[in-house]
């Protein structure tokens, strides 16, 4: 199986096993006939995936590859707030009648502000300091805007991403304040590991670590049972992850620049209900 698929099983039957209920408390969350969507969750789930032996897709399972950078891409490179930028309808129940998803994502990176090298959003920011300081332990993006929040039709999930260049390996931290692990879990790892990739391949450095830290990791209560049955599947080895290496520019990369071989995964039919 791969590395992948090892963390994936441990954090869930970590979570099933010892995992703490909200079942008593007021929560958010609705499944779509509005009954309230309780969790069991863990606090502060750390992940540690090395991106130079293995790419981190999980096989109990497919994970919707090019779906899933499709969304990157959205966010990172047309740094858009808009579902009709958006090739998949992940988004479509936060937009608003015009498509818009408000002040969030790729808003957030696009919006410029001032440094003593000149005026740069958030992307092109990390590019300049990859390329022209990569010892700068301040490669930081953060997208939760806390004076933005009410115009935001939903609060950003994954936040904010630590960048750290050593021995000319480019490492990421990614930052996540809440993970719905059934859903999302590994269609975010699989998006942060390509999004490390990118970066490293435009600034001459090889990929090191991503390592995901998640402050609420939680499985909602009725995907628990598909959970189980998903986890008694058999696993398979990672497929090799294959970039367009003639790409040098960042705003150049296509979904079609991006390819897995070898990628075999069980047949788990079943679909997780998303709660809102």
């Amino acid at each position: 199986m791969s590395k992948a698929d090892v963390i994936f099983q441990q954090n869930m039957m970590e979570i099933i096993n010892n995992g703490i209920s909200d079942q008593d408390q007021q929560v958010r969350p609705r499944w779509l006939d509005g009954t309230p969507a309780h969790t069991k969750k863990l606090f502060c789930v750390v992940n540690r995936y090395n991106l130079a032996e293995e790419f981190p897709i999980i096989t109990l399972r497919r994970t919707a590859f090019k779906s899933a950078i499709d969304e990157l891409l959205w966010i990172w490179q047309k740094k858009s707030n808009n579902i009709h930028d958006l090739h998949s309808h992940i988004w479509d129940s936060w937009a608003d009648e015009t498509g818009s998803i408000g002040k969030a994502y790729g808003y957030q990176l696009g919006v410029k502000h001032k440094y003593p090298e000149g005026m740069f959003d958030q992307v092109d920011r990390v590019l300049f300091l990859l390329k022209n300081n990569p010892s700068s332990r301040r490669i930081i993006t953060n997208i939760f805007v806390h004076q933005d929040l009410n115009e935001m039709n939903l609060y950003p999930c994954a936040y904010s991403v630590t960048f750290n260049v050593a021995n000319g390996k480019l490492n990421a931290i990614l930052h996540q304040r809440s993970n719905d692990m059934a859903v999302a879990n590994n269609w975010n790892v699989v998006q942060y590991a390509v999004l490390v990739h990118m970066l490293a391949q435009v600034s001459n450095l090889q990929v090191g670590e991503l390592v995901h830290v998640i402050a609420d990791a939680h499985i909602y209560d009725r995907h628990i049972p598909q959970v189980e049955r998903m986890l008694q599947g058999q696993a398979h080895p990672a497929p090799k992850f294959v970039i367009n290496k003639s790409v040098t520019d960042f705003y150049k990369f296509t979904v079609d620049d991006f390819a897995l071989q070898d990628y075999v995964f069980e047949d788990f039919k079943e679909k997780f209900e998303v709660a809102v």
